[in-house]
C-alpha cells in the first residue's frame, strides 16, 4: 500500500460537475436521453464534497430544482419524471403523456430525479405519490421485473433496482409485487456467485448488474433470502476482481475501471465484507485517475467521464475509513461523508429522501407479496 496519496482535487471535481451542469458542447449530444441523471450524477458529486449547500448559490438551487419539478409527468401509465425536454412539433402539454408520447417518462429517471430533489432538499409538496404508484404498478412485467416505461423499454436488474429504491423512499410497497420481483433477480444469478443483467446472460460478470441485484435484495428486506453459501460465493466473486493496481475490472479478464469502484465497493459493503479488500489500495487508484482539470478518469491518463464522477467519489465514502489514513499521507483529503450504499447517496440525503418522500407521514406500508 503506499505511503503517500496525491490530494483529492475537491474544488476541481467541483468545478467539473458545475461545469456540466451549465451546458456541454455539442459533440456531447448522445447525453440528451439520459440528462437527468447526468443531473444526479454531478449533485451527487456536489453533495460528496461539501459544495451544497455552502458552495452553490440560492438561484443555482431553485433553478435545477424547477428544471427537475417541470419533469414529472402524469398520464395513464401513472406519474414518473421524464429525462428532460423533448424538442418536437407536436402540441402536448408538457405536464402529460399518453401511449404513444415520444418522452414518456422513465424508470431510471425518476429514481434520480427523486435523489437529486433531496440533495436539493426540496420538501417534495408537489410529488404526486398516487400517481408515482401508479406508475411503478404499471411497469410491473409479468416475469417480477420492471419496466423502463409504463407501456415499453428494457427490462433488467437496473430498473428493478430503481423500482426497488422509490417504494423504499416511498416506504410503500403496494405498487409492486414483491415475490415477483425477487424471483427475477434470483433467475439473473450465474453460477460464478454475480448477477446478469436478465436471465441467462453472462454475469456480464459485472458489479453494475450484482450491485442492482444485491442491493434491491436488502432494500426490501431480504437479506436471509441468500443463503450463506450464495453469499460467500457472491462475495469471492467480488474480491477476485479486484486488481493488484487497487480498481476493480469489471468483468473477468477486463482491465481495472474506476466505475466498477463503486458497483462492487458498495456490494462488499452490504454484504458486510469489506475487510476482505484493501481499501487503501482502491483510494489510490482512484487517486491516480484524477484529470488534472477536475473529474475522474476511468483510468489513468484517460481524460474525465461526464458520466461517472459520483460513482467514483461514492466508491471512496464507500470505502474509506478513518482507521485506514494513520499511517498514510495524504490521506485524509479524501474522508468524505458517510454513504448509504442501498440508495447510492450520502447518509443525510438518503434519511430526508425518506422523510420527505415517505407517504403517510414517513409510515412504511407493508410489502405485497
Amino acid at each position: 500500500m503506499p505511503d503517500v496519496l496525491s490530494s483529492l482535487a475537491r474544488m476541481g471535481h467541483a468545478t467539473h460537475c458545475k461545469r456540466c451542469l451549465t451546458g456541454l458542447p455539442a459533440s456531447q449530444v448522445d447525453t440528451d436521453p439520459f440528462k437527468m441523471a447526468l443531473v444526479f450524477y454531478c449533485l451527487g458529486t456536489l453533495d460528496l464534497m461539501g459544495q451544497i449547500p455552502a458552495g452553490i448559490k440560492d438561484s443555482e438551487k431553485e433553478c435545477w430544482r424547477e428544471w427537475i419539478w417541470a419533469q414529472q409527468a402524469s398520464g395513464p401509465g401513472g406519474t414518473g419524471f421524464r429525462p428532460g425536454p423533448l424538442m418536437n412539433t407536436h402540441a402536448e402539454r408538457d405536464d402529460t403523456y399518453h401511449e404513444f408520447s415520444e418522452n414518456a417518462p422513465q424508470m431510471i429517471m425518476t429514481y434520480t430525479a427523486l435523489l437529486s430533489l433531496a440533495i436539493l432538499r426540496d420538501d417534495f409538496s408537489r410529488l404526486d405519490r398516487p400517481g408515482l404508484i401508479s406508475f411503478l404498478k404499471a411497469c410491473q412485467n409479468e416475469d417480477g421485473s420492471f419496466s423502463s416505461e409504463p407501456y415499453e423499454g428494457d427490462a433488467d436488474l437496473r430498473t428493478t433496482y430503481c423500482a426497488f429504491a422509490i417504494c423504499s423512499m416511498l416506504g410503500d410497497w403496494t405498487g409492486v409485487h414483491v415475490d415477483q420481483a425477487l424471483a427475477f433477480i434470483a433467475s439473473c444469478r450465474t453460477y460464478e456467485g454475480g448477477y446478469g443483467q436478465t436471465p441467462f446472460s453472462e454475469a456480464l460478470s459485472t458489479g453494475g448488474p450484482t450491485y442492482c441485484a444485491v442491493a434491491s435484495i436488502h432494500l426490501a428486506g431480504q437479506g436471509k433470502q441468500l443463503s450463506e453459501s450464495d453469499r460467500l460465493r457472491t462475495v469471492r466473486w467480488l474480491i477476485i476482481n479486484q486488481e493488484p493496481s487497487g480498481g476493480f475490472r469489471g468483468r473477468t479478464c477486463k482491465g481495472a475501471d474506476a466505475c466498477y469502484s463503486f458497483w462492487y465497493g458498495a456490494s462488499i459493503s452490504i454484504l458486510e465484507a469489506k475487510g476482505l479488500v484493501s481499501e487503501l489500495s482502491i483510494v489510490s487508484y482512484i487517486a491516480s485517475c484524477q484529470f488534472k482539470f477536475g473529474g475522474i478518469a476511468k483510468f489513468p491518463g484517460d481524460h474525465p467521464g461526464k458520466l461517472f464522477p459520483n460513482l467514483k467519489t461514492h466508491a471512496l465514502a464507500t470505502h474509506f475509513r478513518r482507521s485506514s489514513i494513520t499511517q498514510t499521507l495524504g490521506a485524509a483529503t479524501w474522508l468524505l461523508p458517510a454513504l448509504d450504499p442501498l440508495l447510492n447517496a450520502t447518509r443525510d440525503t438518503a434519511e430526508w429522501a425518506r422523510r420527505y418522500i415517505g407517504v403517510e407521514q414517513g409510515q412504511t406500508r407493508s410489502l405485497k407479496v
